[in-house]
């Protein structure tokens, strides 16, 4: 169990140190050299998949033994946590959103909601589900506006504060809606079911999962090559269809998103089993211990400082400076972490989420 665990935090590290990445990309500025953009530009849409993913397999750690044994008073009890959290983060999500227009954590409060619906499905009923999802989404697509109340110059939703736009952003065109975006969530409950413990399944999931996310990026490259002809506005409308952005969440990007999420979290409890007293290893698990204080920290801090230095630059930083303050960031969040788990158990945010919610 205790190698899973630090597997689990080690991938929830990395996929917040490339969440810190992408969103000082997209505050900062991410013009510039191009191996930095496309460094940067990697990790657009697949960590914060692999974020919520790993929500889903947290979840069903915490209710795998009490599902196993039919222990009913254990299971309502992590219900209640569950949702309890739920409402902690929604409110904390909506209040960040004051300051953090891309705020995640109030979607991901609702997949957590959903989520305890799911509880009693058996395995084959979350991957359908999951498939579901991704393939819902373009149905909508088909009836619905996805540019409905949206300033894509600026980023801006100009009705989100109304109940009908506070859904429809919610549920079908905002960062993260819940369609599809739930797929990742129950995509991490079924991963977190699976006996963890067995190397032989993680690495049957890792190389499938690189299988997958390899062809999703051919498909992708040629479809768009081929049915572009070579001429750039065409190009442009076909990669909006076909390309691997995550706004819209298209079929492509969603099984990218899965499959680089498994295959993160796989390989992580891989190394970690095998590496555990490692420090790097350890250092990472740290820091995912404190993944919901980072998340805060990031855009508080992170931006804030280089707000406060020219406010005026904001977005207009080349990607020369942004990623690398982006990985010193990232670093400095590291060594925050490996001093204060000496003295605490959890980080600041995650501490007073467990006072009010356990």
């Amino acid at each position: 169990m205790n190698n899973r665990i630090i597997g689990i935090d080690v991938a929830r590290a990395i996929s917040i140190i490339g969440m810190i990445i992408v969103n000082f990309k997209l505050v900062l500025g991410g013009q510039g050299t191009k191996w930095m953009e496309n460094v940067a530009g990697f990790f657009d849409g697949k960590a914060s998949a692999t974020f919520v993913t790993l929500a889903g397999v947290g979840i069903a750690l915490m209710t795998n033994s009490a599902l196993k044994n039919g222990d009913v008073a254990k299971l309502k009890k992590s219900k209640t946590q569950i949702l309890k959290r739920s409402v902690f983060l929604f409110i904390l999500g909506l209040s960040y959103f004051l300051i953090w227009p891309a705020d995640i954590l109030h979607y991901y409060a609702i997949y957590m909601s959903i989520l305890l619906l799911f509880f009693n499905a058996s395995n084959r009923a979350l991957l359908i589900m999951t498939g579901f999802l991704i393939l819902l989404f373009p149905i909508l697509l088909s009836f619905l506006n996805y540019e409905t109340a949206w300033n894509f110059e600026t980023l801006a939703y100009k009705d989100f504060w109304t109940p009908i736009g506070f859904i429809r952003n919610l549920f079908f065109n905002g960062f993260h809606p819940v369609i599809p975006w739930l797929a990742f969530m129950l995509l991490g409950l079924w991963f977190g079911r699976q006996d963890l413990m067995n190397e032989k399944f993680l690495r049957k999931t890792f190389l499938f999962s690189l299988i997958l996310f390899l062809t999703m990026h051919i498909i992708s490259f040629l479809s768009i090559e081929i049915l572009s002809e070579g001429q750039q506005q065409s190009k442009e409308l076909v990669t909006q269809v076909l390309g691997l952005e995550p706004m819209p969440p298209l079929p492509i990007y969603m099984l990218t998103g899965c499959s680089f999420a498994l295959m993160i979290i796989s390989f992580c409890i891989l190394l970690s089993s095998k590496y555990e007293t490692n420090f790097l290893v350890q250092s990472l698990h740290k820091t995912g211990q404190l993944a919901l204080t980072f998340y805060l920290a990031h855009v508080i801090v992170g931006m804030g400082i280089i707000e406060e230095i020219n406010p005026s630059k904001m977005g207009k930083y080349p990607i020369d400076f942004t990623l690398p303050y982006a990985l010193f960031f990232s670093i400095l969040c590291v060594v925050f972490a490996v001093v204060w788990t000496k003295y605490k158990k959890s980080g600041p945010l995650e501490w007073i989420m467990r006072k009010l919610t356990d």
